[in-house]
């Protein structure tokens, strides 16, 4: 059905305008029933329907509908596979369907900045590029049931502590590369319904009043259609976020930044056809949902169950796997310890928090897998509703250990430890499961540890255990996802999204989080996650990419399409996979790119491209990856635009960010060559560096040079051997006058300026 929305707007009274830019309560837009408009929901995600029961409270914190948890971000983004998350969007577009929801909450594609981030498990990684991948592909799979997403937290939203008022003071380069791009893919290509604005402020300006990133970029940059709307609590000033993108507050004031809006508009501060903007893109797209040939839907429970189970074991990671002691045989003897086997940890804690369809456990599913063939002993270990020493508890692990060949010992974070609203102080698992995992060690060797939570831990104990299964947060069938990996019947492809420190004091923004008082400085650039690592050589527990399989790959055969070309170019990389070893699984090809020479600092190596594959044992399968522009640029501040530099870059492809053994280049010729523009205190040194500068410089400066006895092409050329050379190099040009003494004068230094910046 096609709407005039213009002319529904232009039937509007100044009121009813303003009245469609707020909610009419928590979870609901106001209706109009002058104009026959509904009203529509929006409810929160991003990985599962948390839409409020009737007669919840207010808030609609509890009591929601039962429906399908998914795996959180965090984990689902160590699939590294677009297809699968597609799959996953559109099963939540079902269920938002069913439920009649217009918008779901999600997906929310901050980076990970600090592994302190309390809402770290609903985002899905410190790499940008990956992030923005996988949620255009949520969004899609989301949006192809006519339901709308939410794209989330625009931006620099990368931590709890005062979210609501701290100022994250970011540099233009270090946005656009890490904290923008995490959204500009998504957005561009799959062109959200919706995008939420975060609640903190982004270099001293509100981001729900923030004209550059709501209307200079979301909009006319990248080519938004949809509507902006406020996280729930973020307007600051209702009128001058209008007027800078931000479309639907909510949930609503009660009346009071209407009554704003409206006066606004009658003194001449806001211009109607700036609220008539506004309403009509909330109208387009509560409209799309309206008017879908979609309709009303039902969905399996069962089938949406098994597909969370796929995909939890999918998202499982094998941090390590010594003497191969995993997978377990069917007739094994396990001594199952920790509470989080009967008690999982499956999901994080505060507003995406769902009210799962059914819920599985670890401890249920490994009795159904050893039925009749081994044996299964359990204990508890430890509390999760408290952190302390209990030892009758203790003991009983103990002795529980000493009745299997096999620990399988349940540890992680429990809710306490991490939520949205604060964030964590350390990365240390409680101490009343250290406590335990002491004790089994010394008595165990074979050990293998099933990690619970949404971040990572410092793993001092690593080398005392023989297996690490990072299971993250797992949704509702996460218990019987790590049964089904710890017992072979599926062979284990996640890789990490994110880097595991060895300590919390190793990661980049160690000194510069949460920040003081209401400011936080992002003085690590665009060194965050890997490239910080990469770059200082730190050596992380863990890299970013990093996971182990049942079997083995070799990668081979890596080849370019071209060798050299320009920066208008796309390339194609190949890379022949061959599964070498005795079972079916899937690799992730990793493509990184580095700039091997650069007039600006830049990280080591950047991803550009993946791939996941199946390859069954013995098979060869040839993965293809494409490179266009972006993966070779840089964002350039006072060109406000992606740079690319001539140059030679170099193209590695591996298994993991520390694991290449693929490596060529690519020669890039650019047709933005930069031309710097001269003045008094440019150095020599600049002047000679430049191609097109160098031979006017070299005849100005012969007979100085000459004169002191130098030789310019040696002085001017950076020769480090010679001081002298060095320090002519770093001279400011007005030194040519200073030094010359009366045979060049600042007239003939205006005119050599004028004339090479020509």
């Amino acid at each position: 059905m096609t709407r005039n929305i213009k002319q529904l707007v232009s039937q509007m009274t100044l009121e009813e305008k303003a009245a469609m830019c707020s909610g009419a309560d928590f979870w609901t837009t106001k209706a109009n029933d002058r104009l026959d408009i509904p009203a529509v929901m929006l409810t929160d995600g991003p990985h599962g329907l948390r839409k409020q029961a009737e007669g919840a409270d207010h808030l609609g914190l509890t009591n929601s509908v039962p429906a399908t948890c998914f795996p959180s971000a965090a984990g689902l983004a160590c699939t590294w596979d677009e297809g699968l998350l597609q799959e996953v969007g559109q099963a939540l577009g079902v269920e938002s369907r069913a439920e009649g929801v217009a918008v779901l909450l999600g997906p929310g594609t901050n980076i990970k900045r600090s592994p302190l981030c309390g809402r770290n498990f609903e985002y899905f990684s410190e790499d940008p590029y990956l992030a923005s991948r996988l949620a255009a592909a949520h969004i899609r799979g989301v949006q192809s049931q006519d339901v709308g997403a939410s794209l989330k937290h625009f931006a620099v939203n990368n931590q709890e502590h005062r979210r609501m008022t701290v100022d994250a003071q970011v540099d233009e380069r270090t946005l656009r590369e890490i904290y923008l791009a995490a959204f500009e893919y998504a957005v561009k290509e799959a062109q959200p319904w919706t995008v939420m604005c975060s609640y903190n402020q982004v270099n001293g300006t509100f981001a729900a009043e923030h004209p550059y990133l709501l209307t200079d970029v979301l909009r006319q940059e990248w080519g938004f259609k949809g509507f902006v709307v406020s996280d729930w609590g973020a307007v600051n000033q209702r009128v001058p976020g209008l007027q800078a993108g931000m479309d639907l507050e909510m949930p609503g004031s009660g009346g009071i930044n209407d009554a704003k809006i409206v006066q606004a508009v009658r003194s001449g501060e806001l211009a109607v056809e700036v609220l008539d903007t506004a309403v009509e893109r909330i109208l387009r797209v509560f409209y799309q949902f309206l008017d879908s040939e979609v309709g009303t839907v039902t969905f399996d429970q069962r089938a949406h169950h098994q597909l969370a189970r796929r995909v939890a074991a999918e998202s499982a990671v094998l941090l390590q796997n010594n003497d191969a002691l995993l997978p377990l045989a069917s007739d094994s003897s396990i001594a199952l310890i920790g509470a989080f086997a009967e008690q999982p940890r499956y999901q994080g804690s505060g507003s995406s928090r769902v009210n799962p369809t059914q819920l599985e456990t670890l401890k249920e599913e490994l009795e159904k897998y050893l039925d009749g063939s081994g044996e299964l002993h359990y204990a508890p270990g430890f509390s999760l509703e408290e952190d302390s020493h209990d030892d009758a508890l203790l003991e009983e692990a103990v002795r529980c250990a000493r009745t299997g060949k096999t620990v399988v010992l349940c540890l992680g974070l429990p809710h306490a430890f991490e939520s949205e609203g604060f964030d964590r102080t350390h990365m240390r698992l409680p101490n009343n499961q250290l406590a335990v995992l002491d004790a089994i060690t010394r008595i165990k060797n074979d050990i293998v540890v099933v990690l619970s939570g949404g971040s990572p831990v410092e793993m001092p104990w690593a080398g005392h255990v023989k297996s690490i299964l990072n299971c993250y947060l797992g949704g509702q069938a996460a218990g019987g996802a790590a049964a089904d990996v710890l017992m072979g019947a599926v062979n284990p492809a996640g890789r990490l999204a994110e880097t595991y420190p060895v300590r919390l004091q190793d990661n980049p923004s160690y000194l510069n989080f949460p920040g003081e008082g209401d400011v936080v400085q992002y003085r690590e650039g665009v060194f965050v996650g890997y490239r910080y690592y990469d770059a200082k050589e730190v050596r992380p527990l863990f890299a970013f990419g990093h996971g182990l399989s049942y079997t083995e790959f070799e990668l081979s055969n890596l080849r370019l399409d071209k060798e050299q070309g320009t920066d208008k170019d796309v390339f194609t990389v190949s890379v022949d996979v061959t599964n070498v070893g005795q079972r079916a699984g899937q690799e992730v090809v990793q493509l990184y790119v580095a700039a091997e020479k650069s007039s600006v600092v830049r990280p080591p190596k950047e991803l550009r491209a993946f791939a996941k594959v199946a390859v069954e044992p013995g098979q060869t399968v040839t993965v293809n990856m494409t490179l266009d522009r972006r993966a070779f640029a840089y964002y350039s501040a006072s060109a406000k635009d992606w740079w690319i530099e001539s140059g030679c870059y170099g193209i590695m492809v591996g298994h993991a960010s520390d694991n290449l053994p693929l490596q060529t280049s690519i020669q890039i010729s650019s047709s933005q060559e930069s031309r710097p523009v001269f003045h008094r205190n440019s150095t020599l040194g600049d002047l000679l560096q430049s191609p097109y500068a160098r031979e006017a410089g070299l005849q100005l400066l012969q007979g100085m040079l000459a004169g002191m006895g130098m030789d310019p092409a040696k002085a001017l050329d950076g020769v480090d051997s010679d001081p002298m050379g060095a320090i002519v190099k770093d001279m400011p040009l007005r030194c040519l006058v200073n030094f010359g003494r009366g045979r060049f004068t600042d007239e003939q230094l205006t005119g050599l300026l004028q004339q090479i910046n020509a």
